[in-house]
This record gives C-alpha cells, structure tokens and sequence, in this order.
C-alpha cells in the first residue's frame, strides 16, 4: 500500500513537470537541444537538482507546517525587517500571477491544438478543459492524484517508445549548438520549474506523512532524466531549423511516425490537462482562502480563460519561463542552504 501510494505521488509531481511544454519537445529545446551534446549533460545536472529541491522543500513544509507559497517564502526569507516582509509580499504576488498567466495559457493551447487539428472552434475547445479543470478541481487534490494516476503512466509509456525508436535512427549532425551557456540554462530549467512545482509539493504533504521523501525526490529525478533524453533523442531525427517548429516532436512524430500520430495528439492534449490542474491546485492553494472562497475562485478563473484562448504557449516557454528561471535562483540557493531533518 505504501510502494502504491508512493508512485501516485511521484506521479503527480512527474505530471506537473512533464506538461505541454515537455511533450511537445519546447522546453527540451530551449534549455537542452539547442546547447548540442552538452544539453545531455544539462539534463543531468538539472535532474540532480530536481531531486535534492523537491526533497528540501518537502521537508521545509513539513518541518514547519506551511500551507502557502506565501508561507513558505516566509520561512526560507525570514520576516524579521519590514524590508524583507514588502519583497515577500511582492514575490508572491508575482508568483501567483506567474502560475495564474500559466493555466490561462494551458487552457488556451488545448483549444489550439483542436482547433487545429479536429477543426473544432477555438473557444469551444478551450471550454472543454476549463469545464474539465472546474470537475476535476473541485475534488482539490484528491483531483489532482487520481488524474495523474491515470494520464502520467501512459504519457511516460509513450515518450519511452518515441525515444526507444527514435535511439536507432540517431543522427548528431543535425544538432547545432546555439550558444555556449548550457549550465546556467539548466539549473534555471529546474529553477523555474519549481516556483510553479512547490504549490503543489505544499498541497501533497499532507498526504504524505508515511512517505520516505527522499524516495520520492530521487525517483522524480531519474525519471525526468530519462523522459528528458528521450525527447532529446527524438529531436535528432529533425532535418529543419527546429527553431521555427511549434512543436517539434509534433513534427517528429508526423514525419517519422505517422502511425502514433493520433496517439500523440491524445498524449498532448492530457499533458495539457496535467499542467493545467497542477497549476490550478497550486493557485488554490496560494490564496489561502475559506473552501466556499476557494470554489468561487477556481470558477471563475477557469471561465476567465475561455476568453483569452487565442494565445499560445510556445511565447510563454520562450520568453516568460526564463525570465522567472533567473528570480528563481535565490529561491533555490535559500532552498538548499537550508537544514533537512528526514522524517521517521
């Protein structure tokens, strides 16, 4: 029961990080492909980083029983100058707005792709995942477990076969290396990363009070490696300038693939889902609100995205992700400095 309970948990926090943005190869590119053959040993380092972040924060809330973002910056800040308690207020405000703009992009890009793609009407297709995300939502993080349970599993499944398959076709060649900063790119692929993953860290620990968290950090770092190589190994069979694809391993697998193209499109669209209730249940979370509040809230965000479902999210990836990735640094430095008790 314990082992069980585990791996629903780390499925969860594999399906707030492997989001649109992973299976569609964005994230892989910026901060990994795009460095050449030393994006490997980006995704290593990041990966590392994944798992000793998620085990610290873990026991940073559990240590001090912390409910919020907001209380958690508490804790790793202090709020001993009047100075210090003004940046908190600011960072989360930030924060909150951060997670908010990602779930708005999220619901907008599932429209998106079926617009697309089944030619059905953008705002239509935005509504059925603000409709789903309000069900789901309203079950809080019960939601949030049993979705990821269900959709993570075959989202890992799938990205292993592309990689496996695409492992006998390697073609290094096309890799070009775009600049030389391949360490800093991946410490802020984890960096940013995390300001949208510790809501929903703070939202599992509850859940968790058995749960050796060193387990399960460890066991999300070595399965987000590999997810990632394989995205990266996939992106070798691209003979085009990669920088101008959407989504590149959408162009993989319709020109290498064709056969699991509907596959894919399933395995997109339930990223897309993953990533949008994370971030949901991270937002709900924030607030720090009463449950009737909480419901109000979470209705009306989701019917505000219907409107904004024109936008993409491969801008955001590119532009707004780093850009959070360098005010996450800080975070991250208070985050390991800090003393970890292991639970008993």
């Amino acid at each position: 029961m314990g082992s069980f309970f585990m791996l629903k948990i780390i499925f969860v926090i594999i399906g707030a990080l492997i989001g649109a943005g992973f299976a569609s190869g964005q994230e892989i590119y910026l901060f990994f492909f795009s460095y050449g053959i030393k994006g490997i040993v980006g995704i290593i380092i990041s990966s590392m980083l994944f798992s000793l972040v998620i085990y610290k924060v873990f026991n940073i809330v559990d240590k001090n029983k912390i409910q919020s973002y907001k209380q958690f910056l508490e804790v790793i800040i202090g709020t001993d100058t009047k100075l210090k308690r003004y940046c908190i207020s600011i960072l989360n405000i930030f924060i909150n707005l951060f997670i908010l703009i990602t779930f708005f992009i999220m619901i907008a890009g599932f429209g998106t792709y079926l617009n697309e793609n089944l030619y059905i009407s953008q705002i239509l297709g935005s509504s059925i995942l603000a409709i789903l995300c309000i069900i789901i939502l309203l079950k809080e993080t019960k939601g949030l477990v049993n979705v990821s349970q269900t959709i993570v599993p075959v989202l890992i499944v799938f990205i292993l076969i592309i990689g496996i398959i695409s492992s006998k076709q390697i073609n290094f060649s096309y890799i070009i290396a775009e600049n030389t900063n391949w360490f800093i790119s991946s410490i802020l692929y984890t960096s940013y990363n995390m300001i949208l993953l510790i809501p929903v860290l703070i939202s599992l620990n509850n859940e968790i009070s058995n749960i050796k968290t060193y387990k399960v950090a460890t066991s999300v770092g070595i399965i987000i490696s590999i997810l990632a190589f394989c995205v990266y190994i996939a992106m070798t069979q691209i003979m085009v300038n990669i920088e101008h694809l959407e989504m590149p391993i959408s162009y993989v697998v319709t020109t290498k693939f064709p056969y699991l193209k509907f596959i894919y499109g399933i395995i997109i669209l339930s990223s897309i889902l993953t990533t949008a209730i994370a971030l949901g249940t991270g937002f709900l979370q924030n607030i720090q609100k009463n449950k009737d509040t909480k419901v109000t809230i979470m209705i009306a965000i989701c019917i505000a995205s219907i409107p904004i479902s024109t936008i993409g999210f491969s801008n955001l990836i590119r532009f707004l992700y780093p850009i959070f990735g360098y005010l996450g640094l800080v975070q991250i430095l208070k985050i390991i400095t800090m003393k970890t008790v292991e639970k008993t």
